[in-house]
């Protein structure tokens, strides 16, 4: 029974072919073909109002020479969210639940951006390693610490998210057999388990 719980999270395949791929072709059908109501097709403008959002929320903060990163960025966003609500629906599989689909997107970004500070700002991206005002003594074991905090923040953070959808999903398909096996032998308990799950859903839409 333990095992059915785990199950989630294997790719379901039709013929060797994960059914995932299938599900993310899905949203690129609502994409709108060129024709005379492209700018004025409400699709369009919803799709166009939230990749600003997504653009604005993210380039915010850097400067016109790092808004060349917009494009991987907001695909990268737009990516995450499509696969993350599908995965919320019964009988599908989130492949961020996975640590090495986590990992594959967090380590070349994180890289990139490392390799690209050295680069430009050498001296700034160098200088975060030392805290301003440390003493003297402290220099050595301080840039030792930091620097190993950095290596290891993708697979830190890649963990932590990977751990926080695993748990959601788990807490889900607990919550909802829970709700079910009480159903017909406490109504009443089944009802309050149903709002709880209803809540936790809330949270993982959030989440994801």
């Amino acid at each position: 029974m333990n095992l059915s719980f785990f199950d989630q999270f294997s790719s379901p395949c039709l013929l060797g072919i994960p059914l995932i791929l299938l599900s993310m072709l899905f949203p690129a059908l609502l994409l709108p073909s060129p024709g005379s109501r492209w700018i004025t097709n409400r699709l369009a403008t919803l799709q166009s109002w939230c990749i600003d959002l997504i653009t604005k929320q993210l380039m915010t903060p850097l400067n016109k020479s790092g808004h060349k990163w917009a494009l991987i960025l907001t695909s990268l966003m737009i990516l995450l969210l499509s696969i993350n609500l599908l995965g919320l629906l019964p009988y599908t599989f989130t492949p961020t639940t996975q640590l090495s689909m986590n990992m594959a997107l967090a380590f070349p970004l994180w890289l990139a951006t490392l390799l690209t500070g050295l680069r430009n700002q050498p001296s700034a991206s160098l200088g975060h390693l030392l805290p301003e005002g440390t003493p003297t003594p402290l220099i050595p074991a301080l840039v030792l610490i930091e620097t190993i905090s950095l290596l290891i923040r993708p697979l830190a953070l890649g963990v932590r998210l990977t751990a926080n959808l695993t748990a959601g999903h788990l807490l889900i398909q607990l919550i909802s057999t829970a709700s079910a096996a009480l159903l017909s032998i406490m109504p009443t308990i089944s009802i309050l388990t149903t709002i709880i799950l209803l809540l936790l859903t809330i949270l993982e839409v959030a989440v994801a």
